[in-house]
């Protein structure tokens, strides 16, 4: 297993791409400490997991909070004897469908505030405690608005930009002391599309798009025609966060079906 004998805490562990995180992780032989703001939520991914292999621990915390984070960190490897993954899967709270000449700044920059906090306070808490054992693999995930130049996105594209740019400064600052910071760029997910029936933005084709066509547009700028499934991203979350992705950091694996390129 290519996880065996690790332990990943994984933020926002309720969410569609966390629990597609923790099951890969879980099976690959993880203990997998799931954090996040809503604890019954939470608890039915534990439930889920429960047979797999490791440990497997909830917490309600909020990766805004500084003092909830640290604490939380510091709980982890005291139980576990340390922190070999950490994984940042929380919502930024994006706000799409509005031309940015029409967006107020609130709404355009609480995804790039959200990100940048999280994925700071997170990071330095993991690794606080990855320095002393010398390892650690810190993980996020951006997606192809970071690359590619789409319209009525908010601070969407911004925001992914941000995380890859902080991820190679920690990994510039944490790879001395063994510690490796990657990241997951993917398409859009269908399995977390919304799936209610509303309408969603035109993205520059002219007119509002039902869930159906969004999906259709999206595939049709892939070279796969087709999109990144949440399997597909917990298997490649559980190889780049194991020692046969050992060589791997400031770097993110791209999962876009070749929406974006490679060079």
């Amino acid at each position: 297993m290519l996880l065996e004998g690790k332990t990943a805490v994984i933020y926002g562990g309720a969410g569609r791409v966390g629990r597609a995180v923790a099951h890969a992780f879980a099976r690959e032989g993880a203990g997998v400490f799931l954090a996040g703001r809503t604890l019954a939520t939470l608890d039915q991914v534990a439930q889920e997991l429960s047979g797999a292999a490791g440990t497997v621990a909830t917490a309600r915390v909020d990766a805004l909070d500084p003092r909830a984070v640290d604490e939380h960190a510091d709980a982890v490897a005291e139980r576990a004897g340390g922190i070999d993954v950490s994984f940042n899967t929380i919502g930024h709270g994006d706000v799409h469908g509005a031309p940015l000449l029409e967006m107020s700044f609130d709404d355009f920059f609480r995804p790039i505030a959200t990100a940048m906090r999280s994925q700071f306070l997170t990071t330095r808490a993991a690794a606080r405690h990855m320095t002393r054992q010398g390892s650690g693999v810190i993980m996020a995930i951006t997606a192809t608005t970071g690359r590619l130049s789409i319209p009525e996105v908010g601070g969407t594209g911004v925001t992914f930009d941000a995380i890859e740019s902080l991820s190679r400064q920690w990994a510039c600052e944490l790879g001395d002391h063994g510690i490796r910071v990657v990241w997951l760029q993917t398409t859009g997910l269908p399995e977390a599309v919304d799936d209610s029936g509303a309408a969603f933005p035109a993205y520059g084709t002219g007119a509002a798009m039902t869930r159906a066509e969004l999906l259709a547009w999206m595939r049709r700028s892939s070279l796969l025609d087709r999109l990144t499934s949440l399997a597909e991203l917990g298997q490649a979350a559980a190889f780049l966060a194991s020692d046969q992705a050992g060589a791997m950091t400031a770097a993110g694996i791209n999962l876009t079906c070749g929406m974006v390129p490679t060079r």
